[in-house]
């Protein structure tokens, strides 16, 4: 008997209590620009969406796409300013933004799930008024915070076996357009839904100490200690923020993965290891029902 296949079925066997655990969880997975990749790494992660609905689990995705907004910028000969690593968006740029996140790259990430057999929805904060938001700086321009997310049109698409793809656009209360950072979006819809679990793809392989070692489970506490000291910085504050964020709006617990990674999402979810750093509240929470 083929060796490749007695070792699919083992994995198949092990994984049964994962998949047990997680049958009607919701989880919302943050898709970074760069986790994207190439078109056969945006196949891989839009088989994993599917097979994780079709086992019973409720994902959402929020995205990003930066990359492919700095190249759309480009293009139309658009400069960007950045205050403290967020860009300023005037009217200009938040009318390319929505057009790249809203349509190019959100039709994407849909096409790839349905072409896997899902059933994908694109949508933006904006649609049913998802996500409201109130303006983050006025030297930012028509960048938003969310104030307030609705999660009742997700609710209606879990009840019919569909998935969710979200860009990170929101409304403002008098009729304008923010663009909201795809790691915030992330975590204000994951904790609107009280999500058992918030994935942040990276471009990094977890949370390190100070030697450099991944650490594979943490304590909310444990993160404010290690930023504190300057273990945590520069580009994993702002992750780490919203995971600190996310814990205490009701989100079960938050992972810091490596999205480049083949099967990240299905390796921590369905394996004994998991994938990437988990970073849990300071007090156990009740198991799932």
């Amino acid at each position: 008997m083929n060796r490749d296949w007695i070792s699919t079925a083992a994995t198949l066997s092990s994984a049964l209590p994962y998949l047990q655990r997680y049958t009607d969880a919701t989880v919302v997975i943050k898709l970074g620009g760069h986790a994207m990749g190439s078109d056969e790494a945006m196949e891989g992660f839009a088989r994993d969406v599917v097979l994780m609905r079709q086992v019973g689990v409720n994902p959402v995705v929020v995205h990003g796409g930066g990359p492919m907004i700095n190249a759309m910028l480009k293009k139309l000969d658009i400069q960007s300013e950045f205050v403290n690593g967020k860009r300023v968006t005037d009217a200009a740029t938040v009318e390319v933004v929505e057009m790249v996140l809203s349509g190019i790259v959100n039709k994407r990430i849909v096409q790839a799930i349905n072409r896997q057999g899902g059933q994908a929805v694109g949508l933006s904060g904006k649609d049913a008024d998802l996500i409201i938001c109130e303006q983050t700086h006025p030297d930012l321009g028509f960048v938003g915070t969310p104030d307030s997310v609705n999660p009742r049109i997700l609710d209606t698409l879990f009840e019919k076996d569909m998935i969710p793809v979200i860009a990170p656009i929101g409304a403002g209360r008098n009729g304008e357009t923010f663009n909201i950072n795809g790691d915030t979006a992330a975590g204000a819809v994951a904790a609107a839904l009280k999500a058992d679990r918030l994935l942040l793809l990276t471009d990094v392989s977890g949370v390190k100490n100070a030697d450099g070692e991944v650490l594979t489970e943490l304590k909310a506490e444990q993160i404010r200690e290690m930023t504190r000291n300057g273990i945590i910085a520069g580009g994993m504050i702002p992750k780490t923020e919203t995971a600190l964020a996310a814990i205490d709006d009701g989100v079960r617990a938050v992972v810091i993965l490596d999205g480049r990674a083949p099967n990240a999402v299905l390796l921590e979810l369905f394996t004994e290891h998991g994938a990437g750093s988990l970073i849990r509240p300071d007090s156990p929470l009740p198991p799932l029902e």
